[in-house]
């Protein structure tokens, strides 16, 4: 499929949805949940510091709840991980989740390279996540984000916003929300070496992310 296309798509499904969610706006069903400043800060051998969103930024992403946390190895032998949650308790007044594929670049970074790769997490099946290389200059990262709603995750937009307009029908609720973890590629570490640590850290978040993200 040509890009086109696909933003033909893309807008097409936009507007359906906002056309949808803005006539069903009415009486929606906002599930209590902690909030993500909640989120534990201490995952397995990792040790988590909230970073401050600037104001810029939270103008930006609308009226969510979010998290920015550095989580640093114990043993000091591994690179730090960022994670980042975004939660957002209603998507009816235009307030939706912003892709990374399009707050990245805005950021100066650059994707280098993309796919899709499985996350596996235990007491569930494995499932896919977006995959990204970028860079800033020298600086190399390894990304991963998934979407998170009702105990479900996916890696496709389309497919989120598909499940967003099925779940308003079905259960009235438009909450959702993003996950996303980041490492930096240190000199001369392989990405697979990188990904390894992210796949390991994803594992650990996975189980607690219904606390904070209603089912």
């Amino acid at each position: 499929m040509n890009s086109s296309a696909r933003f033909l798509i893309a807008a097409a499904l936009l507007a359906v949805t906002a056309i949808f969610l803005h006539a069903r706006s009415r009486n929606e069903v906002l599930p209590m949940r902690q909030p993500l400043k909640a989120f534990p800060q201490q995952l397995g051998e990792w040790s988590g510091t909230d970073v401050a969103i600037s104001h810029d930024v939270l103008d930006v992403l609308g009226q969510g709840d979010f998290l920015l946390r550095v989580y640093q190895d114990d043993s000091g032998r591994s690179p730090d991980v960022d994670l980042f949650l975004a939660y957002f308790s209603s998507q009816r007044a235009g307030d939706t989740i912003h892709s990374p594929k399009n707050c990245l670049p805005g950021a100066g970074w650059s994707p280098i390279e993309a796919g899709r790769i499985s996350i596996s997490s235990p007491g569930r099946a494995p499932f896919p996540a977006n995959r990204y290389i970028i860079a800033k200059g020298a600086e190399r990262q390894l990304v991963l984000y998934w979407y998170w709603a009702h105990d479900r995750a996916v890696a496709s937009e389309y497919l989120a916003k598909f499940y967003l307009v099925a779940d308003s029908i079905r259960m009235n609720r438009s909450d959702g929300s993003l996950v996303r973890v980041t490492t930096p590629l240190r000199s001369g570490e392989s990405a697979d070496a990188a990904q390894d640590r992210l796949l390991a850290f994803a594992g650990k978040i996975v189980p607690v992310l219904n606390n904070f993200v209603p089912r």
